[in-house]
């Protein structure tokens, strides 16, 4: 679930921040700079792990930064194909299931992913599994629930345009950046409280 990646990149240190070891400087900046976020075919990336190598410094004319090359390691969550992870339903619709984390929300269970003999009941907004006639088992919102992850997809999000970054127009990607398919169809899957 958790790997331990290694990156370079080239940070920007700011004047006031000469006077801290370089090493404290680098890690804040990429801390600031990469923690929390989503990386192209890698993963999100949590914190910053260590500093492995750091070249020299260099200025460009009229900035008073510092730019440094680093190559470091960064603790990325990037849950692997078959893994079982256990989340909360934040919501249930005809399409499938939506799960969330406490720090990840994009994972979705489609409705091709959930047990046999499971209908969507739109005015309860839950979905009912049904092992046998006399049985009802209902997945709702806010239900501890263990899943499997099936599939990543990540999007690569264009920046936004200068009307989108004002409010003037409305974001035209929707797709989040990554995002989690997963399913509930085996023995010990769906709701928790259905197993204990």
């Amino acid at each position: 679930m958790f790997i331990l990646s290694e990156l370079t990149d080239l940070v920007r240190i700011p004047p006031h921040t000469f006077n801290i070891p370089i090493q404290h400087s680098l890690t804040d900046e990429l801390n600031k700079k990469l923690s929390n976020k989503i990386i192209s075919n890698l993963g999100l990336v949590v914190t910053i792990w260590d500093l492995l190598d750091i070249n020299d410094g260099l200025l460009k004319p009229g900035d008073g930064g510092s730019y440094v090359e680093v190559r470091f390691r960064c603790i990325v969550w990037k849950p692997f194909i078959g893994e079982i992870i256990t989340g909360w339903v934040s919501d249930c619709s005809a399409e499938g299931i939506k799960v969330r984390l406490d720090f990840f929300d994009e994972i979705f269970i489609p409705k091709r992913y959930i047990f046999e003999n499971c209908e969507f009941k739109p005015v309860e907004k839950a979905w009912v599994w049904k092992p046998d006639e006399d049985s009802e088992f209902f997945i709702d919102i806010n239900e501890k629930i263990r899943f499997r992850v099936e599939e990543e997809i990540f999007v690569n999000i264009k920046p936004k345009s200068s009307e989108e970054a004002i409010g003037l127009e409305e974001p035209s990607n929707k797709a989040p950046p990554y995002a989690l398919l997963a399913s509930c169809q085996t023995d010990g899957m769906g709701c928790i409280s259905w197993w204990e």
